[in-house]
């Protein structure tokens, strides 16, 4: 495993909409991305900071069940 890049919430929304993930709403500096997969989606929400950190990064990577390696530097 790699380091993270350090990624503005900008940038996570453009690597989820590569991956399939559309933005349905916004309240505040909140963005919620969501995925349908068959039944079921998958919903991430994302803060338009211009740092993410750490921690929320790899809570993002996580629930959108995406390879770590997306968000690598």
């Amino acid at each position: 495993m790699g380091r993270l890049k350090v990624l503005s919430g900008a940038d996570v929304c453009r690597i989820l909409e590569s991956r399939g993930f559309e933005q349905v709403r916004q309240k505040g500096s909140h963005v919620i991305m969501q995925r349908s997969v068959g039944n079921s989606s998958i919903t991430v929400p994302v803060p338009l900071h211009k740092e993410l950190k750490g921690g929320t990064l790899q809570s993002i990577i996580r629930q959108s069940k995406l390879p770590r390696e997306l968000f690598e530097a």
